[in-house]
């Protein structure tokens, strides 16, 4: 009897799998956008953006229209596993961001990363409403009973409509309220930042909408902000954003503007007056002297003629220093907030707001030689004083580099061709001493020579100082007429463009379509619909307008966007350079004019089979020393300055 063999032991084999190159991530990243199909560009920017992570070097990257320069830094964000903040120009990008592109990406590379990557959206806190101001609302306009009547009337139903909604709501995001509400009403119902008592002394801070924002930005693998919050987190040393490993800038040509609106200040009489209601909760005689100073401020500031004010005016700093002893000795009579004062949201808000009048006081008369100051008059007929900081450059240089990684994308980064322009005003410069960073242009998936004409009316004479000249007007009529409308047209005043919007109405029968004559999502979307008609407009349509396909076959722009010359602060800008040696002019004024009309004349092709001209009605920029700087930061179009060759290709396309 034999025995029977012993059982064979199992044995398990273990394959270990490769790690997901970033090109991998890509490859399935690719199937989740529209077409499927790897871009031009693409992948040299997905590898140069995991480069600069692995080597911990900053990276300033342009990538042209069409290149899908979101997919360029997302990939090798998802496949690095890095904390990641990305910071959008504005509201609309940052949605773009969450609501579409980051879903799509998420579900399609997560079988190939073995992991979920998660994300969420941080906005400041005025974007969400806030219940302990929802509930002091109510309570003041309704103790005894609605009031239906008037604008209180009007106030009261629309806060009633946001504290329904806000009960209801999971995020307090402004964006979700269906109906919205005008901003005057939102103010009522969202708390600023430097208002907020924070949650631990908040009655309402366990259900607080801005916290739950923040918690979840804490606990995600990517947080999409936009540039305002990113600015406001370096000028309060990072008490904002949670801390991470790689910032990703898009649209980083608008950085240095964002920062600099974040920086600046402003004194008026309507803003003491506004500091001066708030405060009454610290007594009638704190709330009639500050209303007294800012009768003082008015009468002041109607002797002063709006311009850089160095030195500030004996009247004006006497009264700047009025309004800071006021403010200073308020918050005094305030004193301290306690999280058992009975009004504690009141009181903070109104602590805060003293505060802030009386550093706004403080820097206005110290006049220091790295701000500006300055009054202005707007169009109501109010008049303020403000102060900026001359330069951001050292700030972003200080706070941006050195505990992260940096990438900043735009389709317009490279002035003149080189990247030291735009690098040296966000803080990089090519001192040894400095953060290392570089410079990569990976092109556009389109053909611009074959696509596009740059044609600039060379024999034109120079532009006047504001408005459209007969002769350009005659140019911009015989250029619409051969396209047939399609035209965009992109003005540098309001009264320019009316008057080109004049000239085209009484000469041909063509829609023509001017910016404030109706709401700009309405005129874009009617642009779209006919396509023999011309939009005609300024700033907000030189970057905000994406028509691809036959609407869009001539782009107009009347003048170069040089910054105006009663613009203070530009001014100061360019006087300092001046003072160091540098030209003024070529250093602020004609980068400033470079990206402007590079984004206007991207408004020309933003899809492959897109055909058209972008018309320079400004001679300088074929006949000025400085015009070949400028036309090698434009899309390379076939160029030419003969009228004739422009006008027979608009006629071919309208055939």
């Amino acid at each position: 009897m034999t025995r029977s063999a012993a059982p064979r032991e199992a044995r398990l084999t273990f394959v270990s799998m490769p790690a997901p190159t970033v090109e991998d991530v890509l490859a399935a990243a690719v199937k989740a956008v529209p077409g499927g199909v790897e871009r031009p560009g693409q992948l040299d920017m997905v590898r140069a953006v995991a480069q600069a992570i692995d080597k911990d070097e900053h990276l300033l990257v342009q990538a042209g229209t069409g290149t899908g320069k979101s997919l360029g830094y997302l990939v090798p964000a998802l496949h690095a596993a890095r904390r990641t903040v990305i910071a959008t120009a504005t509201l609309a990008l940052q949605a773009q961001l969450v609501e579409h592109d980051l879903p799509r990406l998420v579900k399609s590379v997560t079988p190939v990363l073995g992991r979920k990557p998660t994300f969420a959206l941080l906005k400041g806190r005025h974007n969400y409403a806030c219940l302990a101001k929802l509930e002091a609302e109510s309570d003041s306009l309704f103790d005894d009973g609605p009031q239906w009547v008037g604008e209180i009337g009007k106030l009261g139903k629309a806060i009633g409509h946001v504290r329904e909604w806000a009960l209801e709501s999971d995020t307090g995001d402004r964006n979700d309220l269906d109906p919205g509400v005008e901003d005057a009403i939102w103010r009522h119902v969202s708390m600023p930042a430097r208002e907020c008592v924070g949650a631990t002394r908040c009655p309402f801070g366990e259900e607080c909408f801005a916290e739950a924002a923040r918690v979840r930005a804490r606990e995600a693998d990517i947080i999409v902000t936009n540039h305002t919050l990113l600015a406001i987190d370096l000028a309060g040393d990072g008490q904002i954003l949670p801390e991470h490993d790689l910032l990703i800038i898009d649209e980083a040509h608008e950085l240095t503007s964002h920062v600099t609106n974040a920086a600046k200040a402003n004194l008026s009489p309507e803003s003491v007056t506004r500091v001066a209601r708030t405060a009454k909760i610290a007594g009638m005689d704190v709330r009639d002297q500050l209303a007294e100073t800012a009768d003082g401020l008015a009468a002041v500031l109607d002797t002063i003629t709006p311009r850089q004010l160095r030195p500030l005016p004996e009247p004006l700093k006497e009264m700047v220093t009025l309004v800071e002893g006021t403010a200073r000795r308020a918050g005094n009579v305030l004193g301290s907030v306690s999280s058992e004062d009975p009004d504690v949201v009141e009181k903070n808000q109104a602590k805060q707001a003293l505060r802030d009048l009386t550093e706004t006081a403080t820097r206005i008369a110290a006049n220091a030689d790295h701000d500006v100051v300055w009054s202005e008059t707007d169009e109501r007929g109010r008049s303020s004083v403000l102060v900026a900081p001359l330069s951001v450059s050292g700030l972003l240089a200080t706070g941006l580099y050195a505990a992260r990684t940096v990438v900043l994308t735009s389709a317009t980064l490279a002035l003149g061709g080189k990247f030291d322009q735009v690098a040296g005003s966000v803080g990089l410069t090519k001192e040894e001493s400095g953060p290392s960073w570089r410079g990569l242009d990976v092109g556009s998936p389109f053909d611009y020579p074959k696509q596009g004409i740059l044609y600039v009316a060379s024999r034109l004479p120079k532009p006047g100082m504001s408005g459209l000249s007969e002769e350009a007007g005659k140019e911009l009529l015989r250029l619409v007429e051969s396209a047939g409308g399609r035209a965009l047209g992109l003005f540098s005043s309001r009264k320019a463009a009316g008057q080109a919007a004049e000239l085209l109405r009484e000469a041909t029968d063509l829609p023509v379509l001017l910016q404030g004559d109706d709401s700009l999502s309405n005129l874009v979307r009617q642009f779209k619909d006919e396509p023999a008609s011309c939009l005609l407009g300024v700033m907000s349509l030189w970057q905000g307008v994406d028509v691809p396909g036959p609407s869009c076959q001539l782009v107009v722009i009347d003048r170069l966007p040089f910054p105006r010359p009663d613009d203070p602060l530009m001014a100061a800008r360019a006087r300092a350079a001046d003072e160091a040696g540098s030209s003024g002019f070529m250093a602020v004024s004609v980068p400033h004019a470079a990206v402007r009309i590079a984004q206007g004349a991207g408004r020309l092709v933003r899809a492959a089979d897109d055909k058209g001209v972008v018309a320079i009605l400004d001679s300088r920029l074929h006949n000025a020393r400085y015009g070949g700087f400028i036309r090698n930061t434009l899309p390379p179009f076939w160029y030419t300055t003969d009228g004739d060759i422009a006008r027979a290709a608009l006629s071919r396309l309208d055939g």
